[in-house]
């Protein structure tokens, strides 16, 4: 393959045949000798007063090493758990610990944590655990929360609302009281979460000789758990290693940092060995976080032609009974990023976020976009159907056209939203679905198309404007590039590779620039001790974001080095030469050239009369990116659905998708990431729901109850790319990692109603069940 066309080249992922042929090594691969494993007794009521808690029998069984309470664990640790995302200045941090102390707010909450010789040990310890409740009322749902009488979550609080936030642009009253058309609606999204095939886990060494933490993390940010661990233990970085093994997904959920990492730590430290603490499937239900659950009020002001002028209301975030890592993050970022890819001068948007007692919300994949994205769609619907116009004029009429463009919180810098849409509709006219929805109609099948046009905040990294999003923690990346003593290269970078193909992309940005063949190319990633410092990890669709520009940087430097030697060898001046598949050759000679294995040896082996005098030995380029601007990709998505109008099951039957991440390093990277995030798309809108009794118990504890879309649900898909490089990332490059997931809700729901125009129904709720759609129906069929 030609090197100088590796980026955009559509390549098979490097990973994929260790992965594929199991010499992948996962957290529950990690075995160490006189290793523990543990295990956490968690709350089965969702609020109570912890009375009394006796460990005395579990102590005394016999292959238990260790046992701990919140209490213990306390009085362990430095400060309590932290949370990075400080969206709102005065926001109310909650203090909590790793293990409850005095009070459990949410069922699988930790309580007490036993080491044992193995985990079926420490199973059984647990059951010998007696812990005595005063249970209390519990705060199930959001209107529970916010009711005058509510009980209180935490005692010194005068209600459960810890942060209230504004998010204004222009002048929104003058904008209301000139609107020709005004429009509200009010939306619900379920509490849904992130779904790794492989569950939380962590390995941990706290050396009692070296007082040095050796952890093995299934994380998706290891610098910034380095950093947390080192606050909440009291430790300096250079006495804590995060070792990140094959991770079996993230999606989100394992970016935060959780209790049990700490807890497993400070059972090291008490037994001397090392402790393995991984979470089984029921667990994870209670215990990692969960997402999506938000009640949000809207109004749009608008004049006759479709010109959207106003947008106001309230983003209720539904947060759980303790903050995570992210905090109120997710709820922010609905509220920042509402207006989406539209032009609205006047914008008034507040977020109120409110405990409850359930799990924490935290990370998942899209964040807050897929509901911003779900709002921003079905206002535009509901605009097009007030005014008879059709929505892809509302769409053209309100689109962003000039770039950079500041919207209410964050700018985008580039572009091309309404030849994305044509892109999309070209597609769905190639497909032909026009024809097979009108076919199926005049069978009597209720067959309909909807569309989504979403944007997307990419590459999040711009350490120096941390207040937009509130981040405690700096978002730029480092990259290290070294060619050996043999000629081939090696990229040690920070990210973490979750599945995304990351190691591939960098191999391909470091192979392009360099002007080596991708095979020689090695990435390697995983180890804090070797690594380098990636502050804000794998997350927010900036690995290739980031970690593109810098690869990209540092390899163009050491490119340069490597013509002055080869210069200094052939005796030829550097700006006559090229390097293409490893060999470095004369302009218009190519019989004078000079390999890159050459090259490696006069820089590291048999420097005398090979190395130039003034150039240093070795081959290493260090970059460290920190952009001036997130980047924003964009896309829109298409879906053709059928109904059965007998048990309201939606069937989908093809999914089509035109989206532009700026330059494509790897289509087939790209396209599985969309794909991916599509999957993830159609079980947040037809299929997941974490559900609570009425007392606040969970009543979802497996994939019995937890309902995800197989093979067989999951249509066709198509995508479409277009390439609108970003105006300040080297390279053009932008993220893409979560555009699948934002706009397929709102696709879906607009395809369903279009099959269905006979009950003129109204979707503002995810997930769509069978259940919901035949009220829905009934409801429309009335009006």
């Amino acid at each position: 393959m030609e090197t100088n066309g590796l980026i955009g080249a559509r390549v098979s992922r490097t990973e994929d045949l260790r992965l594929l042929t199991g010499r992948a090594q996962f957290i529950d691969d990690v075995r160490l000798p006189g290793m523990l494993e543990a295990a956490v007794l968690r709350s089965t009521v969702p609020h109570a007063r912890i009375v009394s808690i006796d460990v005395s029998r579990a102590v005394a069984l016999p292959g238990v090493y260790a046992v701990v309470t919140g209490a213990d664990v306390k009085a362990a640790v430095r400060v309590p758990h932290p949370v990075i995302w400080q969206s709102v200045p005065d926001m109310f941090i909650p203090e909590s610990y790793p293990l409850a102390v005095d009070k459990v707010r949410y069922p699988g909450q930790g309580v007490a944590a036993v080491a044992a010789k193995d985990r079926a040990t420490a199973e059984d310890a647990l059951e010998l655990i007696e812990v005595v409740y005063d249970e209390l009322q519990p705060v199930s749902t959001l209107e529970d929360a916010l009711a005058a009488d509510a009980p209180r979550l935490y005692d010194e609080r005068p209600d459960n609302v810890v942060a209230r936030g504004v998010v204004q642009k222009g002048d929104v009253t003058a904008a209301f009281a000139e609107a020709d058309v005004v429009l509200s609606a009010e939306f619900r999204f379920a509490r849904q979460m992130g779904m790794p095939l492989e569950t939380r886990g962590v390995v941990v060494t706290w050396d009692p000789f070296t007082g040095r933490l050796d952890m093995w993390l299934a994380t998706q940010a290891p610098s910034m758990a380095r950093e947390l661990l080192g606050e909440i233990l009291g430790l300096s970085a250079d006495k804590i290693r995060v070792r990140t093994p094959d991770i079996g997904g993230g999606f989100g959920n394992k970016f935060d940092l959780y209790g049990e990492e700490i807890v497993a730590s400070i059972l090291s430290r008490r037994t001397g060995k090392p402790v393995k603490l991984v979470e089984d499937r029921a667990e994870s239900f209670g215990a990692t976080v969960h997402s999506r659950e938000q009640k949000i009020e809207v109004e749009i002001a608008a004049s006759n032609d479709g010109t959207i002028t106003g947008l106001r209301g309230t983003v209720y975030g539904v947060l759980g009974g303790a903050l995570s890592s992210a905090g109120v993050s997710p709820c922010w970022v609905t509220t920042s990023l509402i207006t989406g890819p539209y032009d609205i001068g006047a914008v008034e948007m507040a977020m109120v976020a409110v405990l409850t007692n359930r799990t924490p919300y935290g990370s998942f994949r899209g964040y807050g976009l897929p509901k911003a994205n779900f709002v921003q769609e079905h206002m535009v619907e509901k605009l097009a159907k007030r005014l008879g116009m059709d929505a892809h004029a509302v769409r053209r009429k309100n689109f962003v056209t000039d770039f950079p463009y500041q919207s209410p919180v964050f700018v985008y810098d580039t572009g091309r939203y309404e030849e994305c849409l044509d892109l999309c509709l070209a597609s769905v006219r190639q497909a032909g679905w026009q024809e097979l929805r009108d076919q199926a109609r005049a069978r009597g099948s209720a067959v309909g198309i909807g569309y989504s046009f979403h944007n997307e905040i990419t590459g999040l990294g711009p350490s120096r404007i941390g207040n937009l999003s509130g981040a405690t923690q700096s978002g730029f990346d480092e990259e290290v590039v070294r060619i050996d003593s043999t000629g081939h290269v090696t990229v040690y970078t920070g990210l973490s590779a979750i599945g995304q193909g990351i190691h591939t992309a960098l191999a391909q940005v470091a192979a392009h620039s360099l002007g080596v063949p991708l095979d020689h190319v090695t990435v390697i990633s995983g180890d804090t001790d070797t690594g380098p410092y990636t502050g804000y990890g794998t997350g927010a669709s900036r690995g290739a974001a980031l970690g593109g520009p810098a690869v990209r940087a540092a390899a163009t430097r050491l490119k340069a080095k490597v013509l002055r030697i080869a210069g200094h060898i052939l005796e030829a001046a550097p700006d006559d030469l090229v390097i293409s598949d490893g060999v470095v050759s004369v302009k218009g000679v190519p019989d004078r050239i000079v390999t890159m294995a050459e090259i490696g040896d006069a820089a590291y082996r048999r420097l005398n009369g090979r190395l130039p005098e003034d150039e240093s030995p070795t081959l290493e380029e260090r970059e460290v990116y920190d952009p001036a601007n997130v980047a924003t990709s964009f896309g829109c998505t298409a879906v053709l659905a059928e109904v059965d109008r007998e048990t309201g099951v939606v069937t989908l039957l093809g999914y089509l998708i035109a989206h532009d991440c700026g330059t494509v390093i790897n289509p087939l990277i790209v396209d599985g990431q969309l794909h991916g995030g599509a999957a993830q798309a159609i079980g947040g809108a037809l299929y997941e729901e974490i559900v609570y009794d009425a007392d606040g118990r969970m009543r979802t504890r497996s994939f019995a109850d937890y309902l995800w879309p197989s093979a067989t649900e999951i249509p066709p898909f198509g995508v479409s790319h277009m390439a609108t490089p970003s105006d300040h990332v080297p390279g053009g490059f932008k993220g893409m990692g979560e555009a699948g997931v934002i706009g397929g809700g709102a696709a879906i729901a607009h395809a369903i109603v279009d099959a269905l125009p006979e009950y003129d129904i109204t979707i503002t709720s995810l997930p769509i069940t069978p259940p919901r759609l035949l009220a829905a129906m009934q409801k429309g069929a009335h009006r």
